[in-house]
């Protein structure tokens, strides 16, 4: 073995076993952490219009934290395939009463792409910033982040929700997508952004087909020697109807606590997810059945 190669893989092996430091109200010593997601738009993929009215969104935050999750994930911009982008101040408008009551009473995360709206949730006390567009819709999204230290998701994603699932292509998603975060950690490096509160996602049904999708969750455990948390976005995605056919449901429950499971199994740390009391019921059990 060369000396280079054998570099590399003690520097990845004392990465994947470093403990990693608890920030944004999880607690990376228990696998995995829940990101309940909150979206109070009316056309987000599974649960548009549901949550959208202030007494609606704040009882729905409510029993998402008592059902276990470690984060409410707040957005007020679909990105589902083939969405189109929203004013700010439409985004804000969504999302601010909530946020002004719940903030300090809820640890909050916000799913935006755009600086200013980022600017005004962190000074409501938001604890992560989670941008699908992996820091690449608004460019003032680094100086936001640098200047305030806020904790932040990266997540792949290929294209924009507009036409991300029109013939997604690469030359080998798993290695294509670890050398985006690598080269991505690099600039944030570079922009003067040194703190490890950082998360990655690889982005599952942003920009990726079925295969795609099933190559990244299968192996996901490759992401860990990049370092840093890994969270996955497996909730109610297509590729539950795909893998089930006939037996798909609305819900898509099954599937969602299934993959989830799987990921978990895998070490991912984090998962952002719709049924948080279901999901927990499915760990709580699998949990018990293996311990015991």
């Amino acid at each position: 073995m060369s000396k280079p190669l054998k570099t590399k893989i003690n520097s990845d092996l004392k990465k994947i076993k470093s403990k990693k430091k608890n920030f944004s109200n999880l607690n990376f010593k228990k696998i995995p952490n829940l990101l309940g997601v909150l979206n109070l738009t009316p056309d987000s993929f599974s649960d548009g219009g549901q949550f959208n009215s202030k007494k609606k969104g704040v009882e729905h935050a409510i029993f998402l934290l008592n059902s276990g999750a470690d984060l409410i994930d707040i957005g007020g911009e679909s990105t589902r395939p083939g969405s189109k982008a929203i004013k700010e101040n439409l985004e804000w408008s969504r999302i601010s009463k909530i946020l002004k009551l719940i903030s300090k009473k809820i640890p909050l995360s916000l799913d935006t792409r755009k600086s200013n709206i980022m600017k005004k949730g962190i000074k409501l006390g938001v604890r992560l910033i989670n941008d699908v567009s992996g820091l690449k819709y608004d460019k003032e999204t680094i100086n936001v982040l640098k200047k305030y230290k806020t904790p932040f998701v990266i997540q792949h994603s290929q294209g924009s929700p507009e036409n991300m699932q029109k013939k997604p292509s690469y030359k080998n998603e798993l290695l294509d997508i670890y050398d985006f975060f690598e080269e991505k950690i690099k600039f944030l490096r570079s922009m003067g952004i040194n703190h490890n509160n950082i998360i990655i996602d690889p982005g599952i049904g942003f920009g990726k087909n079925l295969k795609h999708n099933m190559s990244l969750i299968h192996n996901i455990s490759i992401f860990h020697s990049l370092g840093f948390p890994i969270l996955v976005g497996n909730s109610r995605k297509r590729f539950v109807k795909e893998l089930s056919g006939k037996n798909d449901s609305k819900s898509r429950i099954g599937g969602t606590i299934s993959s989830s499971i799987y990921l978990m199994m895998q070490g991912v740390q984090i998962l952002r997810i719709h049924d948080v009391n279901e999901l927990m019921q499915g760990i709580k059990v699998f949990k018990g059945i293996i311990n015991n």
